[in-house]
């Protein structure tokens, strides 16, 4: 393991004509292979599990990109009127374009999704052909009192709230072409429930592997909790892209 710390480049691309910004994350070596990270909802690029995980990739030689979706951190948009699930799943199509095309990694690449970036990554996996893909409480359907966390646990103006009723979506479908997967789950997480977990493993292909972390919830707030996700997860990143 690499005691080196990583190299870390701004990196701008645009989706829809809209500027966004993420930050690449490289290890000592030549083209190494690149995991590429999608945050949650009302999350950023800078969410500690992402930070966290790319550190701990560059440290097993695998580099690491995180992005801003549009309307979220450093991106252009505004929130309420620029997201969508189809919105963001352009993002990730056009971030893995940019990145899988700089001379600075090798062709193989996996995708990290958590929350709703989880079900971006399974929305595209297939079209985008990622060699592995993590993920953390992702939902793979949506109800109205299912999308999203209650208001009292976000702490965002009402305003930025989307409106459900609109936003709903079911990606089931997707999953059966869906392999070399590791999945994370709280089971007692009461925003997205275990069961769109278990499904997720049921319907994919091997080789897939399903962690459900006891009396974990949502936002993984158990330090022992994000401790073993970033041991697990960086390690399934390497042994599947290396």
């Amino acid at each position: 393991m690499s005691t080196e710390p990583s190299t870390i480049k701004e990196i701008s691309f645009f989706s829809d004509g809209l500027n966004l910004k993420g930050v690449l994350h490289l290890p000592s070596g030549d083209f190494p292979p690149v995991v590429i990270g999608c945050h949650g909802l009302y999350s950023n690029s800078n969410s500690p599990k992402q930070i966290a995980l790319a550190d701990r990739c560059c440290r097993l030689g695998v580099a690491y990109f995180r992005f801003d979706h549009r309307g979220c951190g450093r991106s252009e948009g505004k929130f309420e009127e620029v997201t969508s699930l189809e919105a963001r799943c352009r993002d990730l199509v056009d971030a893995a374009a940019v990145i899988t095309g700089t001379t600075d990694t090798n062709d193989r690449f996996g995708l990290f999704g958590s929350s709703m970036g989880g079900t971006v990554c399974l929305s595209v996996a297939g079209e985008l052909g990622a060699h592995t893909l993590v993920t953390f409480a992702a939902p793979i359907r949506s109800r109205i009192q299912e999308y999203g966390p209650p208001r009292s646990q976000i702490s965002k103006p009402p305003g930025i709230f989307l409106d459900a009723r609109k936003h709903r979506f079911d990606i089931t479908e997707k999953l059966p072409e869906i392999s070399n997967i590791l999945i994370f789950h709280g089971e007692a997480d009461d925003v997205v429930p275990v069961s769109h977990a278990e499904e997720i493993y049921n319907l994919a292909k091997q080789p897939k592997k399903l962690i459900k972390q006891k009396q974990g919830d949502h936002p993984m707030s158990n330090a022992a909790h994000q401790k073993s996700f970033i041991s697990e997860a960086s390690l399934w990143f390497k042994q599947q892209l290396t």
